[in-house]
């Protein structure tokens, strides 16, 4: 695996890094988090679409350019962009074949460094970070009651 990033406040970038998977909510629109395969080249991080249907996470982010990236128990917003760049595709190429080198994940990689793939090549820009205090319904406190009226003490 490639050297671990260094950038002023790479932590999380690291964290990626070294991640198998991360987890994307694209959009504004209500749905489930999508869990997919992110590199990190020069301490920016890179996604693909595997599948490039009509209705997947990609083509969400191409009318709405903003989400949240979910690892571990963090959460953070981001905006991506779409990579235009030979040279940069190039480089998520080089990322993704170390990375994902494990037998199972060789079939995948091949096509992830494809031409369909390598064209939905999207950077996440990282902004605010969010700790993500999700409880199960048990976990919460009660609901407060309505106070009812005092009662008289005769």
């Amino acid at each position: 695996m490639p050297a671990q990033p260094k950038a002023p406040g790479s932590s999380l970038v690291a964290t990626i890094h070294f991640a198998r998977r991360v987890a994307i909510w694209a959009g504004s629109a209500p749905h489930k988090f999508t869990s997919l395969w992110a590199v990190v080249v020069g301490a920016r991080v890179f996604v693909r679409s595997w599948s490039v249907r009509p209705r997947s996470w990609y083509r969400t982010l191409l009318v709405e350019p903003h989400g949240v990236l979910q690892l571990k128990e963090r959460e953070v917003r981001f905006r991506s962009v779409h990579t235009r760049s030979e040279r940069t595709r190039a480089a998520v190429d080089h990322a993704y074949v170390l990375k994902y080198d494990h037998p199972g994940d060789i079939p995948y990689v091949k096509d992830m460094t494809g031409a369909k793939s390598r064209a939905t090549t999207t950077e996440l820009v990282l902004g605010e970070l969010r700790a993500t205090a999700r409880r199960s319904r048990t976990d919460r406190a009660p609901r407060a009651r309505a106070a009812s009226r005092p009662r008289s003490r005769a």
